[in-house]
């Protein structure tokens, strides 16, 4: 009976390590090049807090948002350590479905959206899993064309701030 126990345990255990490890390695996808073997990998809960499944030495953190209240079949995104509080708002007003326009708007308006750390970058893989889509996008909250120096459209081809003077504020290059 204790063999049939053990055994039982031992694959549990076994069965459990290698869901967590399908789920770090998935969520890894969207760090670039060598950058994912230093990240934090977490998996959000439904309340917007995470667990970590793997601790990282850098400043990176890669996490998993496939098919989250208005998440795409597939989506995982890396960014900064400092950015999870953030990462957690943008998944509760994402979950709003047609308010989430309103609620951010609103919390932009009064001072409770989250701010991302300046120059920051946010690494995206989404799409079609077996072919995914990247997309990079920097971390520039309140620039400006006038703070920036850049454009606030991408019609003259390079580099441009998206929601120039929020919270929101990033850089956009070519070709994403």
């Amino acid at each position: 009976m204790k063999r049939i126990l053990l055994i039982g345990l031992t694959l549990a255990v076994s069965a459990a390590f290698a869901q967590d490890q399908a789920a770090i390695d998935k969520a890894l996808r969207a760090a670039p090049g060598n950058l994912g073997k230093d990240a934090t990998v977490i998996k959000w809960k439904a309340d917007y807090t995470y667990d970590t499944l793997k601790k990282g030495t850098s400043k990176l953190v890669c996490y998993d948002k496939s098919g989250l209240p208005g998440q795409a079949a597939y989506m995982v995104e890396c960014t900064s350590l400092g950015n999870l509080e953030r990462a957690a708002q943008n998944l509760k007003f994402e979950a709003m479905g047609a308010q989430k326009q309103a609620a951010l708007d609103a919390a932009e308006k009064d001072g409770t959206r989250v701010k991302p750390e300046f120059g920051s970058v946010w690494y995206h893989s989404m799409g079609d899993p077996a072919n995914p889509r990247s997309h990079m996008t920097i971390a520039v909250p309140g620039a400006t064309t006038k703070t920036l120096g850049l454009p606030e459209t991408g019609a003259g081809g390079g580099v441009w701030i998206m929601n120039a003077g929020t919270t929101t504020a990033h850089l956009m290059t070519p070709g994403e």
